[in-house]
């Protein structure tokens, strides 16, 4: 992206919502009307922007750069490279980690607020293909917690890392505003009297929760600090949820659970270190080492299955990590539309084949189930609401589509009082009404 993107339009304001998984970016226009970015994909246009990164050594005459793409551009250089570079996803979800600074990619050292400021810099270039120009002020959502933040000081670090790599992008101006509040400004916009609602906001990394006061009314008088009656979440959702069908499914047929022999003739378990990586899908890359393929190599020689330790070994040479967690992405998304689903990844001499009953994945997630259930009745604890009070839960973000996450709020709320809509993309229109109100009366 140029900096002369970064302009001011008269009457334009902008909302960026920068997902674990997906992001999105939405303005709104001097009549009020919010539009969100459009992004090509090579079968559709798409309102969302995978959260990619993928960095490749290009040979320019007798150099050689390095070359980075994002969204889906990044999947599909990935897919089709004979050498493959590096792919970096769920990048948001280090912010709130102390502990990482960021990686080398080719021999360079790439902080992570360098990481995500070139991903969001081809992101707004994208976005800047659906309007006339980009502006030098933005709304910046975030969640209630950052994913791996375990204090406030990891959630003002994680705050101010995402403060830098959006600076880096030229903007002049950032506000931020709580993801789950921003959803509530997308639900009123269809309001014609006051409500008083629960949102729930469930993202690739974290589950926010929020109450609150909206409607013509509210907005009519100007809205203040008390009518945001509260906020709650917990560092998990998504991803999470993806991570038991990895442990349940794939792990064991890779190894895990499985033995080897330690002379003389002892019977000892595979490590579960391995697997343990495995689950989260940004820690594969850290797995394709000299150092871990030998011993898995060495592992094989005595192990029970050696051809479960032979696939382990294929995933990670030939870096089938994308492949693998989108497999088990499709599983969770038909799983939330029929009692089960067949998943189904070739790995190498490993054909891992299961049908995924909804009724075990519940079961696998309920600790997830426990924690969100806790989070809810806490903010409703803090608030001193009712259910009764509540007039409407609106539930938004990918895994809001569970349904065991949806009967949280049902057993809680009734079926009456749950509404969503444009799930994937309210969070972004939020944040760009959110920037109108901020600076449209200037």
């Amino acid at each position: 992206m140029t900096e002369r993107l970064l302009t001011e339009q008269a009457h334009t304001w902008m909302g960026l919502d920068f997902g674990t998984t997906n992001s999105a970016v939405a303005v709104v226009d001097a009549d009020g009307s919010a539009r969100l970015a459009s992004f090509p994909t090579p079968s559709h246009e798409s309102q969302t922007f995978p959260s990619l990164l993928y960095f490749e050594r290009r040979s320019e005459g007798s150099t050689t750069r390095l070359s980075s793409s994002a969204g889906a551009e990044a999947i599909e250089r990935y897919l089709q490279a004979e050498e493959r570079g590096r792919l970096l996803q769920s990048l948001k979800a280090y912010l709130g980690d102390g502990r990482f600074d960021g990686t080398e990619i080719f021999g360079r050292l790439l902080t992570l607020e360098m990481l995500i400021g070139i991903m969001l810099k081809h992101l707004i270039s994208a976005a800047s293909q659906s309007f006339d120009r980009i502006p030098g002020r933005i709304v910046l959502g975030r969640p209630v917690h950052f994913s791996l933040a375990l204090s406030q000081a990891d959630d003002d670090l994680a705050t101010a890392r995402l403060l830098a790599a959006v600076k880096n992008c030229g903007f002049e101006e950032v506000v931020f505003e709580f993801e789950p509040v921003a959803a509530a400004y997308s639900y009123e916009q269809a309001l014609e009297r006051d409500e008083l609602i629960f949102i729930g906001d469930f993202g690739g990394g974290t589950s926010d929760f929020c109450i609150l006061r909206v409607g013509p009314d509210v907005k009519r008088r100007g809205r203040t600090r008390q009518d945001v009656l509260g906020t709650d979440g917990v560092a998990l959702a998504g991803d999470a949820f993806d991570r038991q069908i990895i442990r349940h499914v794939v792990a064991p047929r890779l190894g895990m659970g499985s033995q080897y022999i330690s002379p003389p003739k002892k019977f000892l378990p595979i490590p579960d270190w391995p697997y343990q990586s495995l689950e989260r899908w940004q820690y594969l890359s850290c797995l394709d080492t000299p150092r871990v393929l030998g011993m898995i190599e060495r592992l094989r020689q005595t192990a029970l299955v050696p051809e479960r330790l032979d696939a382990l070994a294929h995933l990670l040479r030939h870096q089938l990590g994308y492949e693998l967690y989108d497999a088990v992405r499709q599983t969770n998304f038909r799983l939330s539309q029929e009692p089960e689903a067949l998943f189904e990844f070739q790995c190498g001499p490993v054909l891992i084949r299961h049908i995924v009953a909804r009724t075990a994945f519940e079961k696998w997630i309920e600790p997830e189930l426990g924690a969100i259930a806790t989070s809810i009745d806490r903010l409703l604890a803090f608030t001193g609401v009712s259910v009764d009070d509540i007039d409407r839960v609106f539930l938004t973000g990918g895994s809001s589509f569970v349904p065991a996450v949806r009967q949280l709020f049902v057993d809680r709320f009734g079926t009456m009082k749950i509404a969503g809509g444009d799930e994937l993309t309210s969070v972004a229109t939020g944040l760009a009404l959110r920037a109108a109100e901020e600076w449209g009366r200037e």
